[in-house]
């Protein structure tokens, strides 16, 4: 594995840690990525990347690599929100003019390869059992490839990027704070012989499905219902899952019904609370799930794994290169990420919700349904390259009304009104 000392060691090489990695090693710096599972493997996963993330694939010279993949282009957008319907795509952005869900056996197989590529020393089938201290500074981990002895390797900072059950977190007692209880759960599988595209639709019985293309001419199909149908769903997956389709949209419940064949088992996954976890302390650092975990209604996990992991790796950049004391670059990477991800997050965790809409987005949405300008731009919005006050502000508000014909006495100015 060459020599014992890194500039970083970063535990975890999926979405948010493989560009950690890569970014790092292409500035020059000595690092090493380690993950407990070898690669192509799938995990858990909604696949969904917002015109944001694909950006930042686009910088790093690996979209190509996702399209080469034969991912399917997908550029319509069916969001369907209790009745109010939004059909259409944002604009394109920096030649982005699609969206592509990649199987996780694809994205992360290519994201890992880039950081090996970069320079970045990657062990697979790694097991990392603990943390190096020097004091109350983290200074390395401890762990074991395969059955092998357990090893020891040091670095300037370690990075958790181990998911929301993150042993780095555990380890260094990192504090959750801004907790929102999870509000349901997913069940996912991929299905042949259905020709839908992208579809994001809610109903009126707390129950959404979506579904959209990806690898290997197969539709993920996932539904998401709250908690407190979780026993019953359980009892018979196969007919609940049906139900949800039936009950949100009948006549694409016939056609899955007719025409769907389930290739593959189905995929649980009762996820955790919304929360952020303090992302930094002394030589030590959190990303993607590890540090801040959202409901997965909205699909912007990988998106903000690719956003935080680029931010982390600038302010480590600095913190090795002297520009600036580490702890105030990773200090400033936690506030950063906090700021930038808060409207994001309120917005999740109130649509994870999957109940009415409170009264400001309602008559929101429903005017920007009546024009294909306004729905675009409310699809850029939710896919990251649209700016809220452009449609938020005041003014763009009173244009947003005025376009719609939405009369006077109801029109709502205020998200809490």
């Amino acid at each position: 594995m060459g020599d014992l000392v890194y500039d970083v060691i970063v535990v975890g090489a999926r979405c948010a840690g493989s560009p950690v990695a890569m970014l790092l090693a292409r500035q020059g710096h000595r690092i090493l990525m380690v993950d407990r599972s070898s690669f192509p493997s799938d995990t858990v996963s909604t696949h969904y990347i917002h015109q944001a993330g694909l950006l930042k694939l686009q910088e790093w010279g690996l979209l190509d690599e996702i399209i080469a993949a034969k991912t399917p282009a997908l550029r319509k957008m069916h969001y369907w929100y209790r009745g109010v319907q939004l059909n259409g795509f944002a604009d394109p952005v920096g030649g982005i003019d699609a969206v592509y869900c990649p199987r996780r056996t694809v994205l992360d197989e290519i994201l890992v390869n880039a950081a090996r590529r970069a320079g970045a020393e990657v062990v697979e089938g790694f097991t990392m059992t603990d943390l190096v201290f020097d004091g109350d500074r983290v200074v390395g981990i401890r762990g074991r490839e395969g059955d092998g002895v357990e090893r020891e390797f040091r670095a300037t900072v370690v990075v958790g990027a181990d998911g929301f059950h993150s042993t780095v977190a555990k380890k260094v007692g990192a504090p959750l704070y801004n907790v929102r209880p999870a509000a349901g759960f997913i069940y996912y599988s991929y299905y042949s012989g259905l020709d839908w595209g992208l579809h994001h639709k809610n109903g009126f019985n707390e129950q959404w499905f979506g579904a959209w293309p990806t690898n290997d001419d197969l539709t993920m199909l996932a539904v998401i219902c709250t908690r407190r149908q979780l026993k019953e769903f359980r009892q018979d997956v196969e007919t609940r899952f049906q139900a949800v389709f039936d009950d949100v949209q009948p006549e694409m419940g016939a056609q899955l019904r007719d025409q769907g064949r389930r290739e593959e088992d189905f995929k649980p996954m009762r996820y955790p609370d919304n929360y952020y976890r303090r992302a930094y302390g002394p030589g030590w650092a959190l990303v993607g799930d590890a540090g801040y975990h959202k409901d997965p209604y909205t699909g912007w996990g990988i998106t903000d794994a690719f956003l935080h992991g680029e931010l982390l790796a600038d302010r480590i950049h600095q913190g090795l290169a002297g520009e600036r004391p580490m702890e105030e670059a990773l200090a400033e990477y936690n506030k950063v990420r906090d700021e930038e991800s808060a409207g994001v997050y309120d917005y999740t965790t109130m649509l994870g919700e999957l109940t009415e809409l409170p009264p400001f987005f309602r008559v929101t949405m429903d005017a920007m349904s009546k024009s294909q300008e306004w729905t675009n731009k409310m699809l850029g919005l939710i896919g990251g390259i649209v700016e809220g006050h452009e449609i938020y502000a005041p003014e763009a508000l009173e244009r947003l009304y005025d376009d719609a014909g939405v009369p006077q006495d109801q029109r709502i100015y205020d998200p809490a009104g």
